[in-house]
Protein backbone atom coordinates (compact mmCIF):
# COMPACT_ATOMS: atom_id res chain seq x y z
CA UNK A 1 0.00 0.00 0.00
CA UNK A 2 3.36 2.24 0.31
CA UNK A 3 3.64 2.75 -2.97
CA UNK A 4 0.11 4.12 -3.56
CA UNK A 5 -0.25 8.24 -4.13
CA UNK A 6 -1.56 10.16 -1.28
CA UNK A 7 -4.89 10.84 -1.99
CA UNK A 8 -4.86 6.65 -2.38
CA UNK A 9 -3.82 6.43 1.38
CA UNK A 10 -5.81 9.34 2.58
CA UNK A 11 -8.91 7.41 1.23
CA UNK A 12 -7.95 3.73 2.82
CA UNK A 13 -6.84 5.43 5.58
CA UNK A 14 -10.70 7.13 5.99
CA UNK A 15 -12.08 3.85 5.14
CA UNK A 16 -9.97 2.08 7.76
CA UNK A 17 -10.92 4.76 10.49
CA UNK A 18 -14.96 4.07 9.80
CA UNK A 19 -14.83 0.57 9.88
CA UNK A 20 -12.88 1.22 13.33
CA UNK A 21 -15.65 2.81 14.65
CA UNK A 22 -14.72 6.38 14.10
CA UNK A 23 -17.49 8.82 12.51
CA UNK A 24 -15.05 11.46 11.15
CA UNK A 25 -11.30 12.21 10.25
CA UNK A 26 -10.07 15.48 9.51
CA UNK A 27 -6.21 16.41 9.43
CA UNK A 28 -4.54 19.57 11.13
CA UNK A 29 -1.56 21.38 11.23
CA UNK A 30 0.58 20.79 14.75
CA UNK A 31 -0.35 24.76 15.22
CA UNK A 32 -2.67 25.72 17.66
CA UNK A 33 -2.21 29.54 17.01
CA UNK A 34 -4.13 31.47 18.81
CA UNK A 35 -5.74 29.19 20.60
CA UNK A 36 -2.61 28.83 22.62
CA UNK A 37 -2.76 32.51 23.64
CA UNK A 38 -6.20 31.76 25.13
CA UNK A 39 -5.79 28.47 27.16
CA UNK A 40 -2.67 30.49 28.89
CA UNK A 41 -5.05 33.13 29.65
CA UNK A 42 -7.72 30.65 30.69
CA UNK A 43 -5.07 29.12 33.17
CA UNK A 44 -3.84 32.80 34.38
CA UNK A 45 -7.50 33.44 35.60
CA UNK A 46 -7.32 30.00 37.73
CA UNK A 47 -9.98 28.73 35.35
CA UNK A 48 -8.58 25.13 35.54
CA UNK A 49 -9.57 24.82 39.36
CA UNK A 50 -7.43 21.68 40.99
CA UNK A 51 -6.28 20.42 37.60
CA UNK A 52 -2.72 20.90 38.03
CA UNK A 53 -2.29 18.22 34.85
CA UNK A 54 -3.33 21.15 32.71
CA UNK A 55 -0.41 23.37 33.97
CA UNK A 56 2.33 20.68 33.65
CA UNK A 57 1.48 19.90 30.08
CA UNK A 58 1.42 23.81 29.18
CA UNK A 59 4.01 23.60 26.85
CA UNK A 60 3.45 20.77 25.17
CA UNK A 61 0.00 21.93 24.64
CA UNK A 62 1.32 24.59 23.31
CA UNK A 63 3.91 22.82 20.36
CA UNK A 64 2.67 19.58 19.90
CA UNK A 65 6.55 19.44 18.60
CA UNK A 66 7.54 18.66 22.09
CA UNK A 67 5.45 15.20 21.67
CA UNK A 68 6.08 14.34 19.00
CA UNK A 69 10.13 15.83 17.51
CA UNK A 70 8.90 16.51 13.77
CA UNK A 71 5.14 16.64 13.71
CA UNK A 72 3.92 17.52 10.90
CA UNK A 73 0.33 16.73 10.88
CA UNK A 74 -2.38 15.74 13.32
CA UNK A 75 -5.35 13.26 12.73
CA UNK A 76 -8.56 14.02 14.84
CA UNK A 77 -10.82 11.58 15.06
CA UNK A 78 -14.47 12.08 16.03
CA UNK A 79 -16.66 8.79 18.45
CA UNK A 80 -20.21 9.18 18.23
CA UNK A 81 -21.78 8.10 21.53
CA UNK A 82 -25.31 9.36 21.48
CA UNK A 83 -27.31 6.15 22.77
CA UNK A 84 -30.89 8.38 22.90
CA UNK A 85 -32.21 11.80 23.57
CA UNK A 86 -31.79 13.20 26.96
CA UNK A 87 -34.19 15.90 28.12
CA UNK A 88 -33.83 18.35 31.61
CA UNK A 89 -36.39 16.04 32.96
CA UNK A 90 -34.22 14.52 35.28
CA UNK A 91 -34.85 17.52 37.42
CA UNK A 92 -38.29 15.88 37.95
CA UNK A 93 -36.97 13.18 39.78
CA UNK A 94 -35.02 14.30 42.34
CA UNK A 95 -34.53 10.58 44.44
CA UNK A 96 -32.60 9.47 41.66
CA UNK A 97 -28.88 10.48 40.61
CA UNK A 98 -28.19 12.06 37.13
CA UNK A 99 -24.90 10.59 35.41
CA UNK A 100 -23.67 12.54 32.43
CA UNK A 101 -24.81 10.56 29.17
CA UNK A 102 -21.13 9.82 27.99
CA UNK A 103 -21.29 7.83 31.45
CA UNK A 104 -23.82 5.57 30.96
CA UNK A 105 -21.64 2.57 30.22
CA UNK A 106 -18.48 1.37 29.50
CA UNK A 107 -15.19 3.90 29.86
CA UNK A 108 -15.23 5.65 26.50
CA UNK A 109 -10.80 5.13 26.84
CA UNK A 110 -11.04 1.41 27.43
CA UNK A 111 -13.14 1.44 24.04
CA UNK A 112 -11.16 3.77 21.87
CA UNK A 113 -7.54 3.46 22.61
CA UNK A 114 -7.85 -0.54 20.59
CA UNK A 115 -9.44 1.07 17.66
CA UNK A 116 -6.68 4.26 17.38
CA UNK A 117 -3.83 1.60 17.85
CA UNK A 118 -5.03 -0.19 15.42
CA UNK A 119 -5.44 2.53 13.09
CA UNK A 120 -2.06 3.76 14.08
CA UNK A 121 -0.46 0.51 12.92
CA UNK A 122 -2.29 0.58 9.50
CA UNK A 123 -0.63 3.97 9.53
CA UNK A 124 2.73 2.37 9.79
CA UNK A 125 0.99 0.29 6.92
CA UNK A 126 0.88 3.53 4.70
CA UNK A 127 4.00 5.37 5.62
CA UNK A 128 6.26 3.03 7.07
CA UNK A 129 9.03 5.26 8.20
CA UNK A 130 6.69 7.48 10.07
CA UNK A 131 6.63 7.90 13.66
CA UNK A 132 3.25 8.25 15.53
CA UNK A 133 1.81 8.98 18.98
CA UNK A 134 -1.81 8.41 19.38
CA UNK A 135 -4.20 9.77 22.77
CA UNK A 136 -7.69 9.01 23.86
CA UNK A 137 -8.41 12.65 25.50
CA UNK A 138 -5.59 12.09 28.23
CA UNK A 139 -2.76 13.46 26.12
CA UNK A 140 -1.25 16.93 26.64
CA UNK A 141 -2.77 18.14 23.85
CA UNK A 142 -5.38 21.16 22.60
CA UNK A 143 -7.88 18.90 21.45
CA UNK A 144 -11.20 20.69 20.75
CA UNK A 145 -8.54 23.53 18.98
CA UNK A 146 -7.14 21.03 16.67
CA UNK A 147 -10.53 19.36 15.66
CA UNK A 148 -11.89 23.06 15.05
CA UNK A 149 -8.57 23.03 12.44
CA UNK A 150 -9.21 19.63 11.13
CA UNK A 151 -13.04 20.63 10.09
CA UNK A 152 -14.70 18.25 13.01
CA UNK A 153 -16.48 21.08 14.25
CA UNK A 154 -16.36 24.49 15.96
CA UNK A 155 -15.93 25.03 19.70
CA UNK A 156 -19.17 26.22 21.14
CA UNK A 157 -19.86 29.35 23.66
CA UNK A 158 -19.98 26.73 26.33
CA UNK A 159 -16.81 25.30 25.23
CA UNK A 160 -17.51 22.02 23.71
CA UNK A 161 -17.04 21.21 20.18
CA UNK A 162 -19.93 21.43 18.14
CA UNK A 163 -20.71 20.09 14.57
CA UNK A 164 -23.47 21.36 12.22
CA UNK A 165 -26.20 18.77 11.35
CA UNK A 166 -25.07 16.67 14.40
CA UNK A 167 -24.06 18.16 18.10
CA UNK A 168 -21.61 18.01 20.42
CA UNK A 169 -22.32 14.28 21.33
CA UNK A 170 -18.90 12.57 20.86
CA UNK A 171 -15.72 11.87 22.60
CA UNK A 172 -12.31 13.06 20.38
CA UNK A 173 -8.80 11.56 19.75
CA UNK A 174 -5.63 12.23 17.74
CA UNK A 175 -2.60 10.62 16.50
CA UNK A 176 0.14 13.01 15.82
CA UNK A 177 2.40 11.90 12.91
CA UNK A 178 5.69 12.99 11.68
CA UNK A 179 4.50 13.12 7.96
CA UNK A 180 2.81 16.38 5.82
CA UNK A 181 -0.81 15.16 4.84
CA UNK A 182 -3.10 17.36 3.46
CA UNK A 183 -4.78 19.37 5.86
CA UNK A 184 -8.55 19.66 6.10
CA UNK A 185 -10.79 22.88 5.92
CA UNK A 186 -11.52 24.18 9.44
CA UNK A 187 -14.32 24.73 10.60
CA UNK A 188 -17.00 27.87 11.23
CA UNK A 189 -18.48 28.96 14.42
CA UNK A 190 -22.36 28.51 14.14
CA UNK A 191 -23.69 29.85 17.53
CA UNK A 192 -24.40 33.13 16.23
CA UNK A 193 -26.67 34.88 18.54
CA UNK A 194 -28.26 31.37 20.71
CA UNK A 195 -27.03 32.13 24.45
CA UNK A 196 -29.08 29.02 25.55
CA UNK A 197 -26.22 27.03 27.08
CA UNK A 198 -24.99 30.14 29.13
CA UNK A 199 -28.03 30.68 30.63
CA UNK A 200 -29.51 27.20 31.34
CA UNK A 201 -25.87 26.79 33.27
CA UNK A 202 -26.97 25.78 37.07
CA UNK A 203 -23.86 27.29 38.37
CA UNK A 204 -23.20 30.28 35.98
CA UNK A 205 -19.78 27.98 35.00
CA UNK A 206 -19.80 29.82 31.47
CA UNK A 207 -17.96 33.16 32.74
CA UNK A 208 -18.48 34.54 29.00
CA UNK A 209 -18.68 33.03 25.69
CA UNK A 210 -16.56 30.29 24.76
CA UNK A 211 -15.12 30.90 28.78
CA UNK A 212 -15.99 28.35 31.17
CA UNK A 213 -15.06 28.72 34.72
CA UNK A 214 -14.12 25.14 35.89
CA UNK A 215 -14.17 25.80 39.75
CA UNK A 216 -18.11 26.44 39.02
CA UNK A 217 -18.85 23.82 36.41
CA UNK A 218 -20.66 20.81 38.00
CA UNK A 219 -19.21 18.35 35.81
CA UNK A 220 -15.21 19.39 37.84
CA UNK A 221 -17.21 19.66 41.35
CA UNK A 222 -18.40 16.12 40.94
CA UNK A 223 -15.75 14.61 39.25
CA UNK A 224 -12.56 16.69 39.09
CA UNK A 225 -12.35 18.41 42.63
CA UNK A 226 -11.03 15.89 45.13
CA UNK A 227 -12.08 17.83 48.05
CA UNK A 228 -15.24 19.50 49.77
CA UNK A 229 -17.74 20.43 47.37
CA UNK A 230 -17.85 24.22 47.95
CA UNK A 231 -21.21 25.28 49.60
CA UNK A 232 -22.43 27.92 47.44
CA UNK A 233 -22.59 25.46 44.88
CA UNK A 234 -24.44 22.72 46.36
CA UNK A 235 -28.21 23.43 46.07
CA UNK A 236 -27.56 23.66 42.63
CA UNK A 237 -26.14 20.42 41.70
CA UNK A 238 -29.43 19.23 42.62
CA UNK A 239 -29.67 15.09 41.43
CA UNK A 240 -26.77 15.27 39.57
CA UNK A 241 -23.79 13.00 40.81
CA UNK A 242 -21.30 12.33 37.74
CA UNK A 243 -21.05 15.08 35.18
CA UNK A 244 -23.77 17.26 33.39
CA UNK A 245 -25.52 17.75 30.67
CA UNK A 246 -27.66 20.80 30.72
CA UNK A 247 -25.11 22.93 27.82
CA UNK A 248 -25.63 20.33 25.69
CA UNK A 249 -28.88 19.41 26.15
CA UNK A 250 -30.42 22.65 25.37
CA UNK A 251 -27.95 23.93 22.74
CA UNK A 252 -30.16 23.54 19.32
CA UNK A 253 -27.77 21.72 17.39
CA UNK A 254 -28.39 18.41 19.71
CA UNK A 255 -31.86 18.11 17.91
CA UNK A 256 -29.87 17.15 15.10
CA UNK A 257 -27.75 14.49 16.97
CA UNK A 258 -27.74 10.96 15.68
CA UNK A 259 -27.45 8.10 17.45
CA UNK A 260 -24.98 5.57 17.30
CA UNK A 261 -25.47 2.00 17.14
CA UNK A 262 -22.45 1.22 19.21
CA UNK A 263 -23.67 -1.12 22.10
CA UNK A 264 -20.91 -0.31 24.49
CA UNK A 265 -22.69 2.77 24.80
CA UNK A 266 -26.22 2.11 25.54
CA UNK A 267 -27.48 2.91 29.03
CA UNK A 268 -26.30 -0.01 31.72
CA UNK A 269 -28.90 -1.59 33.71
CA UNK A 270 -28.49 -1.23 37.26
CA UNK A 271 -30.18 1.18 39.97
CA UNK A 272 -29.71 4.98 40.39
CA UNK A 273 -32.14 5.69 43.21
CA UNK A 274 -29.99 7.81 45.63
CA UNK A 275 -30.59 5.83 48.86
CA UNK A 276 -29.67 2.39 47.39
CA UNK A 277 -26.19 4.31 45.83
CA UNK A 278 -25.08 5.63 49.43
CA UNK A 279 -25.63 2.33 50.54
CA UNK A 280 -22.78 0.68 48.58
CA UNK A 281 -19.59 -0.59 49.52
CA UNK A 282 -16.52 -0.77 48.60
CA UNK A 283 -17.24 -4.08 46.64
CA UNK A 284 -20.31 -3.03 45.63
CA UNK A 285 -19.09 0.43 44.15
CA UNK A 286 -16.83 -1.92 42.19
CA UNK A 287 -18.89 -4.55 40.99
CA UNK A 288 -21.72 -1.68 40.02
CA UNK A 289 -19.29 0.65 38.09
CA UNK A 290 -16.73 -1.89 36.70
CA UNK A 291 -15.59 -0.95 33.80
CA UNK A 292 -17.71 2.32 33.51
CA UNK A 293 -16.15 6.05 33.97
CA UNK A 294 -17.67 6.72 37.47
CA UNK A 295 -15.14 4.13 39.21
CA UNK A 296 -13.07 6.68 38.37
CA UNK A 297 -13.87 9.32 41.42
CA UNK A 298 -13.98 6.30 43.64
CA UNK A 299 -16.51 5.32 46.37
CA UNK A 300 -15.70 8.28 48.24
CA UNK A 301 -16.31 10.41 45.58
CA UNK A 302 -19.33 9.00 44.35
CA UNK A 303 -20.86 8.96 48.01
CA UNK A 304 -19.91 12.47 48.82
CA UNK A 305 -22.44 13.75 45.90
CA UNK A 306 -24.88 11.27 46.28
CA UNK A 307 -25.32 12.66 49.81
CA UNK A 308 -25.50 16.13 48.20
CA UNK A 309 -27.64 15.28 46.09
CA UNK A 310 -30.25 13.24 48.67
CA UNK A 311 -29.41 16.70 50.75
CA UNK A 312 -31.29 18.22 47.49
CA UNK A 313 -33.98 15.56 47.36
CA UNK A 314 -36.41 16.92 50.55
CA UNK A 315 -36.91 13.26 51.16
CA UNK A 316 -37.14 12.44 54.56
CA UNK A 317 -36.68 8.47 54.08
CA UNK A 318 -33.19 9.66 52.76
CA UNK A 319 -32.63 10.03 56.68
CA UNK A 320 -31.99 6.90 57.89
CA UNK A 321 -29.40 6.16 55.41
CA UNK A 322 -27.52 9.23 55.75
CA UNK A 323 -27.54 8.72 59.97
CA UNK A 324 -25.41 5.38 59.34
CA UNK A 325 -23.17 6.64 56.80
CA UNK A 326 -21.77 9.23 59.81
CA UNK A 327 -20.32 5.98 60.69
CA UNK A 328 -18.15 5.74 57.25
CA UNK A 329 -14.71 5.90 57.53
CA UNK A 330 -14.20 8.00 54.75
CA UNK A 331 -14.33 11.83 56.33
CA UNK A 332 -15.29 13.28 52.81
CA UNK A 333 -18.41 11.29 52.75
CA UNK A 334 -19.83 11.83 56.55
CA UNK A 335 -19.04 16.07 56.00
CA UNK A 336 -21.53 15.84 53.14
CA UNK A 337 -23.61 13.54 54.94
CA UNK A 338 -24.11 16.41 57.62
CA UNK A 339 -24.55 18.87 55.43
CA UNK A 340 -27.32 16.72 53.58
CA UNK A 341 -29.26 15.81 57.02
CA UNK A 342 -29.11 20.18 57.90
CA UNK A 343 -30.92 20.12 54.77
CA UNK A 344 -33.15 17.24 55.24
CA UNK A 345 -33.84 17.63 59.31
CA UNK A 346 -33.08 21.50 59.53
CA UNK A 347 -33.27 22.50 63.08
CA UNK A 348 -33.18 18.87 64.19
CA UNK A 349 -30.24 17.85 62.50
CA UNK A 350 -27.76 19.53 65.03
CA UNK A 351 -28.73 16.74 67.88
CA UNK A 352 -28.64 14.08 65.95
CA UNK A 353 -25.22 14.67 64.12
CA UNK A 354 -24.23 15.71 67.33
CA UNK A 355 -25.13 12.35 68.89
CA UNK A 356 -23.63 10.35 66.52
CA UNK A 357 -20.47 12.19 66.15
CA UNK A 358 -19.58 13.61 69.52
CA UNK A 359 -15.98 12.40 69.01
CA UNK A 360 -15.55 13.91 65.56
CA UNK A 361 -11.65 15.21 65.25
CA UNK A 362 -11.47 15.52 61.05
CA UNK A 363 -11.58 19.46 60.33
CA UNK A 364 -14.01 19.23 57.38
CA UNK A 365 -16.71 17.01 58.90
CA UNK A 366 -16.47 19.46 62.52
CA UNK A 367 -16.89 22.43 59.78
CA UNK A 368 -20.55 20.85 58.61
CA UNK A 369 -21.05 20.27 62.33
CA UNK A 370 -20.39 23.79 63.45
CA UNK A 371 -22.57 24.83 60.68
CA UNK A 372 -25.77 23.06 61.87
CA UNK A 373 -25.39 24.83 65.22
CA UNK A 374 -28.63 26.57 66.64
CA UNK A 375 -28.38 30.54 66.36
CA UNK A 376 -29.07 32.43 69.39
CA UNK A 377 -31.51 35.43 69.50
CA UNK A 378 -27.88 37.72 68.93
CA UNK A 379 -27.04 35.63 65.90
CA UNK A 380 -24.71 33.56 67.79
CA UNK A 381 -23.91 29.76 67.23
CA UNK A 382 -24.50 28.08 70.47
CA UNK A 383 -27.05 25.72 72.51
Amino acid sequence: MHTATLPEKMNALRDRARELGFDALGVAPPDVGDDGKRFLEWLDRGHDGEMAYLKRGEAKRLDPALILPGVKSILCLRTNYHTRAKSLDFLNQPQTGDISNYAWNVDYHDLIKPRLHKLEHFLWELFPDCTSKAYVDTGPVLEKALAEKAGLGWVGKHSNLLTEGLGSYYFLSEILIDVALPLSEPATDHCGTCTNCIDICPTRAIVAPYVLDARRCISYLTIELKGVIPLEFRKAIGNRIYGCDDCQIVCPWNSYAVTTGEPAFQERDGTRLLIDLMRLDENGFRERFRKSPVKRIKRRGLLRNVAVALGNSGDPQAVPVLMEVLSDPEPLIRAHAVWALGELLGEEAWQAVQGALSEEADPAVQTEIERLKPVDNLGRNGL
